[in-house]
């Protein structure tokens, strides 16, 4: 799609286009970051039990979970390559920049993990 003001791009927008991005890149993360993969995964197996069980806001909080844990996964991924590809020694600063990012795929790995456990619990009828 062309930018307008950086004057930038192909001209046109191809939404089919954007959805072959969007796939691209999620088949990057799944066949390169075992941490996508493995979320998706077990994700993947609570959201059918939800789905087969006509939970559906049990459904769609997992869903926003498991895609919020995802998207804080590709986004650290793709920070720590930039600063890797950007210095390729130690530098103090990248260290703090990887450090902030896997942070905040910590915090969604936390709601991520809370929201699986109490579902997987109130499936089991432990709750």
């Amino acid at each position: 799609m062309r930018h307008k003001f950086l004057g930038v791009g192909e001209a046109g927008y191809h939404p089919l286009k954007k959805l072959r991005t969007v796939f691209s890149g999620l088949r990057y993360a799944v066949i390169y970051d075992w941490s996508v993969s493995y979320k998706l995964l077990l994700s993947g197996i609570i959201l059918i039990a939800a789905f087969l069980l006509r939970a559906w806001v049990d459904f769609l909080l997992l869903l926003v979970v498991t895609a919020l844990v995802v998207v804080a996964e590709i986004f650290n991924t793709t920070i720590e390559a930039l600063c890797d590809f950007l210095e390729t020694h130690h530098n103090e600063k990248i260290k703090v920049i990887k450090d902030m990012a896997a942070a905040a795929v910590g915090i969604s790995i936390f709601t991520w993990v809370v929201v699986l456990a109490v579902e997987i619990s109130r499936f089991l009828g432990l709750v």
